[in-house]
C-alpha cells in the first residue's frame, strides 16, 4: 500500500525527516532527504504492525491533496512510499480457495507485473479492503452474483 509522508530537508545540525501522514508516531530520519524517504517504509510497517495487534486493519492512507490543505505540512516536501501488508502477518497458513480458471489468470498475471506472489497479491488484496472498510464504517457492496 503506498502512503503519504512528508519530508524535511535537514542542516549541518538536525537531519532529514520524514513522518508518515496517517500515521501519528512513525517518524524517521537520515543524513539526506533520500535516506530519510528510504528509511521510511520500515518506521511505517514498525508502526502499523503495533497498530494491527491492537485494534486491527490497517488504516487507509489519505489522498496528499487533501494532506496538503493541512496547515501542520505547509512548506514541508511531499513523498509517496510502498508498504509491504503481507509483512504484518505473524505466521502463514495455508488455506483452499475457490475461483474460476479466468479469474485465477488475471490474479496470477496481475501477481507476476506488481512482482509478488498469488498468495501475496491476495493477502494484500485482502488487508486493503479490510482498511477501507474500517475507514468508512461499512461493508463495501459486493458486486450481485450472476445465475447460472
Amino acid at each position: 500500500m503506498r502512503y503519504p509522508i512528508t519530508t524535511q530537508p535537514g542542516d549541518r545540525n538536525y537531519a532529514s525527516a520524514a513522518k508518515g501522514t496517517a500515521l501519528p508516531v512513525s517518524c524517521t530520519a537520515g543524513d539526506s532527504l533520500d535516506e530519510a524517504i528510504a528509511n521510511a517504509p520500515e518506521a511505517i510497517t514498525l508502526w502499523l504492525e503495533d497498530h494491527v495487534e491492537r485494534i486491527g486493519a490497517p488504516p487507509m492512507p489519505s489522498p496528499i491533496d487533501e494532506l496538503r490543505k493541512d496547515r501542520r505540512f505547509r512548506g514541508w516536501i511531499w513523498a509517496v512510499v510502498d508498504v509491504d501488508l503481507s509483512k504484518l502477518a505473524d505466521r502463514t497458513e495455508r488455506i483452499n480457495i475457490t475461483m474460476s480458471k479466468r479469474l485465477l489468470r488475471r490474479v496470477d498475471a496481475h501477481a507476476r507485473k506488481m512482482g509478488e506472489t498469488r498468495s501475496g497479491l491476495l493477502a494484500r488484496g485482502a488487508m486493503e479492503l479490510m482498511a477501507v472498510a474500517q475507514t468508512t464504517d461499512r461493508a463495501p457492496k459486493r458486486p450481485a452474483r450472476r445465475r447460472r
